[in-house]
């Protein structure tokens, strides 16, 4: 069934929002703007608007428009800490929910990152895991890792126990960096549903590769992150 074209707008809207596109006391493009743009009528335009309004995202300014009024939270998860970490200490509840437990299995094919030969012979340790933050999805992680010296890994509950924190007491390995690729891109149904989404709603995609305290030994994540109810914020110290 499609989706009507005043909630395509809406949560077009709100996306650009939450996502600073549109920063709070700025004005949204005006109503003539909206219609040339997406080629739909004022009545769609202005229902939409109405959604916002009623979300308290925009407020409405008598000669000048629809104004931004949202304040969010920030969660600094473009830091190279752990998710556990960074969440918890904004003072917001952690959830993390398994939807691929940790397998042993040969790398994918046209990986994202280049993969040495010591790499692909050892193969991967793979896990899928969905992120939360006050019980909203945040998160959607698949994570990669050498198999290398991490026996009895698959034994851990990454459900209730941090990843970053596993590594460093259980196997002396530490985070010491990371280089990511961050991408603007539209979800598709599958990542849609897991968090929480409309298909085709706009998310962020992220590549991962950390660096350890361990010589060439990398892990690597790739992560949809929805940024419907937290600004993503850039901290990177240590």
């Amino acid at each position: 069934m499609s989706i009507p074209h005043y909630k395509q707008l809406h949560q077009l809207l709100k996306q650009q929002i939450l996502t600073g596109i549109f920063q709070e006391g700025t004005l949204l493009p005006s109503e003539n703007e909206l219609c040339a743009t997406h080629h739909i009528t004022r009545a769609t335009v202005r229902q939409a608007l109405d959604e916002l309004v009623k979300e308290k995202l925009i407020y409405k300014h008598r000669g000048k428009g629809s104004v931004v009024s949202q304040q969010r939270k920030s969660l600094g998860l473009l830091s190279f800490k752990g998710f556990s970490e960074v969440v918890g200490a904004s003072h917001t509840s952690v959830n993390t929910e398994i939807l691929h437990k940790p397998t042993i299995q040969p790398w994918p094919e046209d990986f994202f990152y280049p993969l040495s030969e010591r790499e692909i012979e050892v193969g991967c340790i793979y896990l899928e895991r969905l992120r939360l933050a006050d019980n909203h999805p945040v998160m959607l992680e698949y994570t990669y890792i050498p198999t290398s010296d991490l026996s009895g890994f698959l034994e851990y509950n990454l459900g209730k126990d941090s990843l970053f924190e596993t590594l460093h007491v259980h196997y002396n390995l530490d985070i010491i960096n990371v280089e990511q690729d961050i991408r603007a891109i539209v979800a598709d149904k599958n990542t849609a549903d897991q968090l929480g989404l409309m298909t085709g709603a706009p998310i962020l995609h992220i590549y991962r590769r950390y660096g350890t305290n361990r010589a060439d030994f990398y892990i690597y994540s790739s992560l949809y992150c929805n940024t419907t109810h937290y600004a993503l914020s850039n901290s990177f110290d240590s």
